[in-house]
């Protein structure tokens, strides 16, 4: 069975009864203690057994991606103790002392030293390493031109885009439809900006995940029979500070930071 993306494929498996027999106070609390390895399916007291045996096998697999995690530490280690991190400090405008480089990811710091090892205020996932190692590696440290493009707009984006539209404009859009706070939390936990209505939008919210790689979030909510609107953009020199794949890779990990988020909050 292929690997759950999020809770709410997990929730869609249960009976939706809450009835507290697995000890946790609803079926959507239960999901997400599944999602984040706290629970199994198999403690729920009501689930087919078809769908526990399917889940198992998909357990076996989990290991997988520790070990893809693994080789990216272990990438990252090999790429950064041939570079020269005082020179990709200066080139990035970042700071760099007692040989180590800091920059910083969601207004949290992210450390890296001439051996490869990361000290960080925020959890290391894959999604978020390969980027920040693109970004140290590869980005031309280019200002912000203050211009912003849709994803589709970028010079690598028009054959991502349905993807990208699917996987992060749309499950974004959805979350914001259900979860009223979210804009709020998003600029208390992530370190986000609000601006002033870009492109008439009712809400517009400026995010970092990393410098010089700033991403608008613009939203639209539901008026008058029209239905609410989700647009994200990216500024115009996006791609010379990180590698178009990158850019999808960072913007799909905080959609499913996003949707944790929401789900502690009870998001249906």
């Amino acid at each position: 069975m292929a690997g759950f993306s999020n809770a709410m494929e997990i929730f869609k498996l249960l009976d939706k009864s809450n009835c507290r027999k697995c000890n946790q106070p609803t079926c959507l609390a239960f999901a997400g203690a599944v999602y984040q390895g706290r629970k199994q399916l198999g403690d729920c007291p009501v689930i087919d057994a078809d769908v526990i045996k399917r889940y198992e096998q998909h357990e076996q697999v989990q290991p997988a991606a520790n070990r893809d995690l693994e080789n990216m530490l272990a990438q990252v280690k090999s790429t950064i103790t041939s570079m020269d991190l005082s020179a990709a400090a200066h080139r990035l405008g970042t700071t760099y002392a007692h040989d180590r480089l800091t920059l910083k990811t969601l207004g949290k710091n992210f450390t890296i030293d001439t051996n490869g090892e990361i000290y960080t205020d925020i959890h290391v996932h894959g999604w978020l390493l390969g980027p920040v190692l693109n970004y140290i590696t590869h980005s031309k440290g280019r200002p912000e031109s203050g211009t912003w493009l849709p994803f589709r707009e970028l010079a690598g984006g028009k054959t991502r885009y349905r993807l990208f539209e699917q996987r992060c404009e749309k499950a974004l859009k959805h979350i914001a439809d259900t979860y009223t706070d979210l804009f709020e939390d998003m600029i208390h936990i992530f370190n986000g900006r609000p601006v002033e209505n870009h492109y008439k939008s009712d809400i517009s919210l400026v995010l970092y995940p990393l410098p010089k790689f700033p991403i608008l979030i613009c939203y639209w909510r539901p008026e008058d029979g029209l239905e609410s609107d989700m647009n994200i953009f990216f500024d115009a020199v996006a791609e010379e500070n990180l590698d178009i794949d990158m850019i999808y890779t960072i913007s799909a990990g905080l959609i499913v930071m996003f949707e944790k988020l929401a789900l502690r909050h009870g998001i249906k």
